[in-house]
């Protein structure tokens, strides 16, 4: 994931929906909803399970002094059960679901999800996941938090992933970037980088620290 130090998300609507009613079938969607519908509902009762850890609460007690704004590859909502106000999930959400056929209706959604579940205009819902191939609409969003970031954390992310691994490049070549990942990776772009700080450190290990040093220095 990423924190830029320095334009909050819209998360989509929220409307009405229901289980009944009428919606063309595509063979190919289908069975591609089908898959993601058994994959995706053991992680989605999984993450009841799950607690943020110190990591999570030490980025939240970071909006504190300053003006954080996170955009993670993570579609779980532990940023949030932590105290962060302004997360960006460039990979979609766990616990929200879209209609198939008008993207725009995003509901909240902690059930298990089935097929015969239905938008409010008739069509199968599916996971707010971005699935492999498909577009992250929101990575323009991130790049511009990006552009005007004072200060770049890179947090456990094996910087592999693209766009989402290219997005460090879009900052100005003075902004200080560091990079958390206990066993880290220096991609092309990092590698560009002059003021580059490498944490070789479990996320809930090293951000806790990195908070306080901050906080004192303030």
């Amino acid at each position: 994931g990423y924190g830029w130090i320095h334009r909050p998300f819209a998360g989509g609507s929220r409307q009405h929906h229901h289980r009944a009613g009428h919606r063309v079938s595509d063979p190919l969607l289908d069975r591609a909803v089908e898959s993601a519908l058994s994959r995706l509902g053991p992680r989605r009762r999984q993450l009841k399970e799950v607690e943020p850890h110190a990591g999570h609460r030490a980025l939240a007690d970071l909006e504190k002094f300053a003006d954080v704004h996170i955009v993670t590859q993570n579609v779980d909502d532990l940023h949030e059960r932590a105290g962060s106000t302004r997360v960006m999930h460039l990979h979609g959400e766990l616990r929200k679901v879209r209609s198939t056929r008008y993207p725009e209706l995003v509901y909240d959604w902690l059930e298990d999800l089935n097929e015969g579940d239905h938008c409010a205009r008739g069509a199968q819902l599916r996971p707010h996941i971005v699935w492999f191939g498909e577009e992250v609409p929101l990575i323009y969003d991130a790049a511009q938090l990006v552009e005007t970031a004072d200060r770049i954390l890179v947090i456990g992310s094996s910087m592999q992933v693209y766009p989402a691994a290219g997005l460090v490049s879009m900052a100005r070549a003075d902004v200080p970037v560091w990079y958390i990942d206990p066993h880290p990776s220096i991609n092309h772009e990092l590698q560009q980088r002059k003021n580059l700080t490498v944490v070789a450190q479990k996320a809930g290990e090293a951000l806790p620290q990195l908070v306080q040093s901050w906080q004192k220095a303030i």
